[in-house]
């Protein structure tokens, strides 16, 4: 019996250096481009993970700048996060921070700048969005009426509709355009009352109450009656 699992044996022992003969090398390479990858992975990891913590030292200062206005040292600060952390979320964060000090200098050539970075290459679709948002703002300030229109024509992400929708109110108002503007207005009111409606929050529905209490008393000041369905054909 011993003899025989021998012979078993060395038949299996001869038919797996065959094997190995015929595939052997490419198993070994195998192996190694997995063995490579894993690696490769590791050091991508680790990477990553050193950027966001340099990053995220840097936003720490440029917020310490912006508290204390520092209009400068925040365009320094959000001008190195762009540069060499725009892979992080912090980059994105960073450039909405630096647009609000250069807004409130009235700094809004840098803003704008800021804001179309942020919107176009921000790592959060959030953060895209309300760059956008901002961006038409300014633009509005600016009297960019067809440029700040063109940030609001792409459809945000759901909690965003209702401000889109004011905003662009805000500009046809602006370009003395009522009946577009009051339509923008009540799809804006229907949006809030639809996140009113299916919100399970207790601590925001106050502030919804007061956002919609002033699109109303802009949509009503305009003395225009335009069902909501219009704006999407204007």
């Amino acid at each position: 019996m011993m003899a025989t699992f021998d012979l078993e044996e060395q038949e299996q022992l001869a038919e797996l250096k065959t094997w190995w003969q015929q595939h052997g090398r490419r198993v070994s390479s195998l192996v190694l481009v997995v063995a490579i990858g894993f690696a490769a992975w590791q050091a991508w990891q680790w990477w990553q993970n050193q950027q966001a913590g340099k990053a995220s030292a840097v936003y720490a200062g440029l917020q310490q700048a912006a508290g204390k206005n520092d209009l400068k040292q925040v365009k320094l600060l959000s001008g190195e996060l762009i540069e060499k952390y725009a892979g992080t979320s912090y980059a994105g964060m960073g450039a909405l921070i630096a647009a609000r000090v250069e807004v409130d200098q009235r700094d809004n050539k840098s803003a704008r700048a800021q804001l179309a970075w942020a919107a176009g290459h921000a790592k959060d679709e959030g953060l895209r969005a309300l760059a956008r948002l901002r961006l038409a703002v300014v633009l509005l300030d600016d009297k960019a009426f067809d440029e700040a229109l063109a940030q609001l024509a792409t459809t945000p992400p759901a909690p965003f509709t209702p401000r889109y929708a004011d905003v662009r109110g805000d500009i046809y108002h602006a370009q003395g355009k009522t009946a577009e503007a009051a339509a923008a207005y009540d799809v804006a009111l229907a949006a809030i009352d639809a996140q009113e409606k299916a919100a399970d929050d207790s601590g925001r529905g106050s502030k919804r109450a007061a956002y919609r209490d002033l699109v109303q008393r802009k949509r009503n000041a305009l003395n225009a009656t335009v069902p909501p369905a219009a704006e999407a054909k204007s």
